[in-house]
């Protein structure tokens, strides 16, 4: 039941309740990532559109055209039965329907259990269509025999539709709206007195009624190149604040399933002993190196790792280089649970979790805290007071190597805490782990008297 509706000219913005109570804040016009999610699960669950279209607060129309624009059909089969839509394969022991004497694959007892289909080449060949894909929810997402069929199926998945929405929307808006001739009307209005030494806004002013566009547009188009004229040619450029563009979808949010904060909780109630290494970035300045920061929560010891730019894939070959020099037994010892915040450079928890070659074994948990709920990893926040004790906040650490970064940790390392019963981080660290394994992460004991927390520690 819609309880406030609050419409404005450009984006019918409004509120309202789903059945269940919960709140939505909804566009009326695009779906999100997070609301095809929702649908991709709902159809899983044998939900209808109106079901859907309830839950999220839309029509069952928009659901139902959402579902038919971009669902994406898909040849694949299950176990040993590749994709076969043969309408006698159930039945089918037929060999070497292919005619050749030489087989590809020899081992494969019949044909239908060849990867190389054999549709094309047998002669009672028939084909056989689901027509359940033609029909109501139009996907095959929620069918009870999909695990086990080999013709061609429908399949919606939220990733791809929003993809395929997303470049949609994209070039919709892109090109330019106007013909050859008209072009080419333009172009015999604006060279000549551009020529002249006349400027776009001057020109425009005086021939606004036969131009028939915006100064925007002419300026867009002679940025185009549409026209016998460059910017070299204008006496002065206007320049315009570049349209705002929505940044791409760079986050699986998708990959946050199971790993939220809630998550992190039930683990650890179950498995309280565990302990728990939080993560996190320091940026120095905007666009420069960024410091991957780990942190170990039961004995307040610090790493830092330099990178050159803030993604993805160096947060993973950190990760990497470290399971190659700890072993595995090592580093699933040290890296139980990772606790981190959702920044775009975490978006890959697979990758971290199981390693470049993800056959089964998972190394590691990696939980996510709450948007904009710092507190939930505190300490790893107070831990980089120290580093801006030494490199201070806005600061670029473009100058900085790994011999920099990892000296600035070993004075930060040996800094005795109260919380540690006047121990330092190094001592508590080796008590539980022992020294050899703090020096295999590259970590060494400064002395009381050598430790410096100021700026002049990198000084060269």
């Amino acid at each position: 039941q819609m309880q406030e509706e609050q419409r404005c000219s450009s984006c019918l913005y409004y509120e309202n309740r789903t059945a269940g109570g919960e709140r939505r804040d909804i566009m009326a016009k695009f779906l999100s990532y997070e609301d095809r999610l929702e649908i991709e699960s709902s159809l899983k669950a044998h939900m209808t559109f109106t079901e859907i279209g309830r839950k999220l607060g839309r029509d069952r129309t928009t659901i139902t055209k959402e579902v038919r624009n971009y669902s994406v059909e898909q040849d694949t089969g299950y176990s040993v039965f590749p994709h076969n839509t043969c309408k006698y394969r159930k039945g089918c022991r037929r060999k070497k329907v292919c005619g050749t004497t030489d087989c590809k694959h020899p081992l494969v007892s019949i044909c239908k259990q060849c990867e190389f289909i054999c549709n094309r080449y047998c002669e009672q060949y028939e084909e056989e269509v689901c027509m359940h894909r033609f029909k109501p929810p139009y996907a095959c997402n929620g069918c009870r025999e999909v695990k086990k069929c080999t013709l061609t199926k429908t399949v919606y998945d939220a990733l791809e539709a929003h993809r395929q929405a997303t470049e949609k929307i994209s070039q919709s808006r892109s090109g330019i709206l106007s013909t050859e001739g008209e072009i080419a009307r333009l172009n015999e209005i604006l060279v000549p007195l551009v020529k002249q030494g006349q400027s776009i806004h001057q020109i425009y002013l005086n021939h606004k009624d036969e131009l028939m566009c915006s100064e925007k547009t002419l300026y867009n188009y002679v940025d185009g190149c549409l026209f016998d004229i460059r910017n070299i040619d204008l006496p002065r450029k206007v320049k315009y604040r570049p349209r705002y563009k929505k940044p791409e979808l760079k986050v699986d949010r998708g990959c946050r399933v199971g790993r939220n904060y809630h998550d992190y909780e039930v683990y650890m109630e179950k498995h309280p002993d565990t302990a728990v290494v939080q993560m996190d970035s320091v940026i120095g300045s905007k666009g420069g190196k960024v410091l991957l920061t780990i942190y170990f929560v039961n004995v307040s010891l610090m790493l830092g790792f330099l990178r050159e730019a803030n993604t993805s894939q160096s947060v993973i070959d950190i990760y990497d280089g470290l399971y190659q020099k700890l072993g595995a037994s090592d580093f699933t010892r040290l890296f139980p649970v990772i606790l981190t915040d959702n920044g775009s450079e975490f978006s890959n928890p697979k990758k971290i979790e199981n390693g470049p070659e993800e056959r089964g074994f998972q190394r590691t948990r990696i939980y996510y805290c709450n948007p904009s709920a710092p507190y939930q990893k505190a300490e790893i926040e107070v831990g980089h007071e120290f580093i801006r004790r030494i490199v201070p906040k806005g600061k670029s650490f473009d100058e900085l190597t790994q011999e920099d970064v990892e000296r600035m940790m070993n004075h930060i390392n040996s800094y005795r805490r109260k919380k540690l019963n006047g121990k330092s981080p190094y001592e508590a660290f080796s008590f539980y782990y022992g020294e050899e394994l703090a020096q295999k992460l590259g970590c060494q004991k400064v002395t009381a008297g050598d430790i410096n927390l100021t700026p002049g520690l990198l000084k060269k």
